[in-house]
């Protein structure tokens, strides 16, 4: 019997299980390729955190209908996802980032987002116990938040399945047949020939491989980043803190159980597909946490672990149709993929049904210039 869909998307991560999702609401057959598990690769090792404050105005707009979206998941799916908006907080220990938050800011408040520059007494009010040394105040949207996820993505994958759509784990993609310049169909290691006219890559720091299976050279990267979880302690206080010193760090403590889970950009950056731990991390990691807000100094870490960001040369996504037709991409995601998947889901589902999207994606375009960098990354 001869194995078809509408739409074969390869990777049931965060960007996979969304777009899959809104493309069945539309009445698709959809046929989700997973080589592992759903949430194997970045969405499972990620820290959950949802952002706004970005630079780029694309970015900020697909943002604010993430947010829109996180907000009424629960509603969508019937079960929880942990949205909670308790915010984030940059913070400036010198002149330079001050003024890249306040120039940040100033394009933030065009598109009505609530976000400010406070002073570090405000900073010192808002998370108790933050050290002040050398604070000069930071970047705070209180409307930023964070959410489960394994809860989110679940929850897309599971209303693929309730509307007819499949979910094969543990099936990798090796071949995707191309006749003509279109899309027939994908093989898998198993030698299983799976057919749909339109194929989504959706495969995160496997994108470049999966893309050359039909001779196209996309420009993602992986590229090592660690974390750890610190045992549950009390509440503390509700935002990200983000410091983005050359030794900084950023962590946020989860809001339903009270650990704290956290990471920080390597220096010098570590491409490839390694995700090992390193007892180095686990030595630093906690030793800055400490530094910014001295009570965590005693908490104990339980976890850490690996995984990879899928960079491009400007920080920002790759969303878009390809010069192979029925071939779609929608990768690079430079870490803020779990933000970015809702409404990225939405918009790449209008695009394969319609042709077009609400929200005008140019700017994450497969063929653009590259040349638009985004400054909070």
């Amino acid at each position: 019997m001869k194995k078809t869909a509408d739409i074969i998307i390869i990777g049931a991560g965060i960007i996979g299980a969304a777009t899959g999702y809104y493309l069945a609401k539309n009445k698709l057959k959809v046929l989700i390729l997973e080589k592992q598990f759903p949430c194997a690769g970045s969405t499972g090792r990620c820290i959950g955190g949802i952002r706004q404050q970005y630079t780029h105005p694309l970015s900020i707009n697909v943002m604010l209908e993430s947010v829109r979206i996180f907000s009424v998941l629960k509603n969508e799916f019937g079960k929880e996802v942990e949205w909670y908006s308790g915010g984030y907080l940059f913070l400036a220990h010198s002149e330079d980032k001050k003024q890249t938050y306040l120039q940040a800011i100033d394009i933030q408040k065009q598109y009505q987002i609530p976000v400010r520059f406070i002073t570090p007494d405000d900073c010192l009010q808002i998370v108790k116990g933050l050290n002040p040394e050398g604070l000069l105040g930071g970047a705070y949207c209180p409307t930023d938040g964070q959410a489960n996820p394994f809860a989110v993505t679940y929850g897309y994958l599971d209303g693929i399945k309730k509307m007819g759509g499949k979910l094969l784990t543990n099936t990798e993609v090796a071949k995707i047949n191309v006749t003509g310049n279109k899309i027939i169909s994908a093989v898998t290691t198993d030698n299983q020939e799976y057919f749909a006219p339109v194929i989504l890559n959706a495969a995160g720091p496997w994108a470049k491989k999966i893309g050359k299976m039909v001779n196209l050279d996309i420009p993602v990267q992986p590229e090592r980043h660690e974390s750890v979880v610190t045992e549950a302690c009390e509440r503390l206080f509700d935002p990200m803190l983000v410091d983005y010193r050359s030794d900084g760090c950023y962590f946020i403590q989860n809001y339903g159980t009270g650990h704290f889970i956290g990471c920080y950009t390597p220096v010098p950056n570590d491409p490839g597909e390694n995700i090992k731990a390193t007892s180095e991390f686990l030595t630093e990691m906690p030793r800055r946490m400490a530094r910014l807000v001295p009570r965590l100094g005693n908490l104990k870490v339980i976890r850490q672990w690996a995984g990879s960001y899928e960079m491009t040369p400007d920080g920002n996504p790759i969303v878009d149709k390809t010069p192979v037709e029925g071939f779609y991409v929608s990768v690079g995601m430079c870490g803020h993929g779990f933000m970015f998947g809702p409404a990225l889901g939405k918009y790449m589902a209008e695009l394969i049904t319609q042709g077009k999207s609400s929200l005008p994606l140019d700017d994450f375009a497969l063929n653009r210039s590259f040349g638009k960098k985004e400054a909070m990354k």
